[in-house]
């Protein structure tokens, strides 16, 4: 059996949740349906014709790309234009483009700690918050027969985190009283009686961006009919989501010797370089995509270096004054996430069984040529 598109996207979504996009960011489906069964998707950098040809020799259904190719608001599709030809060239070949990419950047095991991973950064923090978790506390009542059935729904859903601690939660024995009304088919007692039955009231805490997920677990998981549950909002936080990464490296280097690590990790032949080669890094930061606005907060946050790209000339000037070294691998460094992408991806299929097949786009979508 082959997913359907909104199968395929709700796995997606499970590693990049669109709630931790930046506010305005072109995310989510922006071209075609995903009311179809899938049986071949691409991870793909950006969408330009080669990866819609490649996408189309592949019988591909559905491409799920870091880059939007509508960030702008359409005024015509006028197809002699290339844009315009591209979306015809997708439409006419029925595939559909999702676009996941801040989210993707911000999420935990998303893009920015494949970049730290891959560089050697022990990542102890994130250069820009983006999104707090709004708490609730989730309190359902359950037989006590039920209770290790639905404590586990909850919990696996993603319920009980607090800061560093996982399966949180507390749960009290007492007696619930219930009387079956016509109409009913209750699980226990009979309609027109006092039923008194030994309960369980199970609390945890549910983060905002998951609280329906959570919800429809418990529910599936709780064998009565009509279910007593409270979900009200709190005072206390959840985990913090954000831009960027940064820590200690996992040993001391040169800048010299850290470009070399940066070359070989991220895959890129070329950097551009700001700052004293010989002098020793400790402690470093990453940010994919175009960093220049990142630079003075990594110095703040007591970075050496800096790893990201599009940094321009007054930055790196301004970076040079304030002695912090840039390492510039260029946006496309970001390439990183397609075959991490599709290795999540085809693993949570496979799980489930399903035959849709996941490629990472084998072309190169860098513009730039290095003479």
């Amino acid at each position: 059996m082959f997913a359907k598109g909104q199968t395929v996207i709700q796995y997606m979504e499970q590693l990049a949740p669109k709630h931790l996009a930046v506010p305005d960011d072109r995310i989510g489906l922006q071209l075609g349906s995903l009311q179809k069964e899938i049986k071949q998707a691409l991870i793909a950098l950006d969408v330009n014709d080669e990866v819609v040809e490649e996408a189309i020799s592949l019988g591909a259904d559905l491409i799920i790309a870091h880059h939007a190719i509508i960030f702008r608001p359409l005024k015509t599709l006028n197809t002699d234009h290339p844009a315009g030809k591209l979306y015809e060239k997708l439409i006419k070949n029925d595939i559909a483009v999702y676009i996941s990419h801040t989210n993707l950047d911000t999420a935990e095991g998303g893009m920015n700690d494949w970049m730290a991973e891959a560089i050697g950064i022990e990542s102890s923090g994130t250069l820009e918050d983006v999104h707090t978790d709004q708490l609730f506390k989730l309190v359902v009542f359950v037989p006590k027969t039920h209770h290790q059935q639905v404590l586990d729904a909850v919990l696996g859903a993603g319920a009980g985190h607090i800061g560093n601690y996982s399966h949180c939660s507390f749960n009290i024995e007492g007696i619930g009283t219930f009387v079956p009304q016509e109409g009913t088919n209750p699980f226990l007692g009979q309609q027109g009686k006092m039923e008194r039955a030994e309960e369980i009231r199970l609390e945890t805490v549910v983060p905002a961006g998951i609280r329906s997920k959570i919800i429809q677990a418990m529910l599936k998981a709780h064998p009565y009919e009509e279910v007593a549950y409270d979900l009200y909002p709190m005072d206390l936080k959840g985990r913090t989501f954000g831009l960027g990464r940064i820590g200690k490296l996992k040993q001391s280097c040169t800048l010299r010797e850290f470009v070399n690590v940066v070359k070989k990790g991220l895959n890129v032949p070329h950097v551009r370089v700001v700052g004293d080669l010989d002098r020793e890094v400790k402690k470093a930061a990453v940010l994919g995509g175009s960093g220049s606005r990142y630079v003075n907060k990594a110095l703040f946050k007591g970075a050496d270096v800096i790893v990201t790209g599009d940094i321009d000339y007054h930055t790196a000037h301004d970076a040079l004054m304030a002695g912090i070294a840039v390492i510039d691998p260029g946006h496309n460094a970001e390439k990183i996430m397609k075959e991490q992408t599709a290795g999540w991806l085809r693993a949570k299929l496979e799980e489930s069984r399903y035959l849709t097949k996941v490629h990472a786009s084998a072309v190169d979508t860098e513009p730039f040529c290095f003479m």
